[in-house]
């Protein structure tokens, strides 16, 4: 897969730094710049790195991390334990998430990220993994986007390096 250099110069902005392990663009803001990125199963240097979508769109970054802030994580935890539906969708969602990486490169390992299938540990894995494949897979990554409907997708949410 090739990224291009523009997009690669809007992730490196986004993060303050180069992207590590970047494969390809697998969602887009509204306003066009890299909301989330595909990243290699290992980074250059061999490193693994199990997180397969990672959020880079500073603005639902920052939507995001209220939503953790606001303890919804520990809420969506705890619906695990009670809802065997959900746990059961939470857990394809896992499996969907372990197959893509490993038809990339297997780690040898079912760790995904996120905390899958067990428990909600990062919200923002949830929400890169719901926008790169689409409504329906993963159900926290789903619930959040709702919950952030209000405030985003919309508005200029990163410039571009050559603006």
């Amino acid at each position: 897969m090739t990224v291009s250099e523009d997009d690669r110069a809007v992730v490196a902005e986004q993060l303050g730094r180069a992207p590590r392990g970047m494969r390809a663009v697998a969602a887009r803001c509204p306003s066009g710049h890299p909301a989330v990125v595909q990243t290699s199963p290992r980074l250059e240097d061999g490193t693994p790195f199990p997180t397969l979508y990672y959020l880079t769109c500073p603005r639902l970054n920052s939507f995001v991390s209220r939503l953790e802030g606001a303890g919804l994580m520990k809420e969506m935890t705890d619906r695990l334990a009670e809802d065997e539906q959900l746990a059961l969708r939470y857990r394809r969602a896992h499996e969907s998430y372990l197959a893509e990486r490993d038809a990339i490169e297997p780690l040898g390992t079912q760790v995904t990220a996120g905390g899958m299938p067990n428990r909600v540990k990062c919200l923002h894995v949830h929400v890169a993994h719901a926008l790169a494949v689409g409504p329906g897979v993963n159900p926290f990554g789903d619930e959040a986007l709702e919950l952030l409907a209000q405030w985003w997708p919309s508005g200029e949410c990163a410039s571009k390096v050559n603006d």
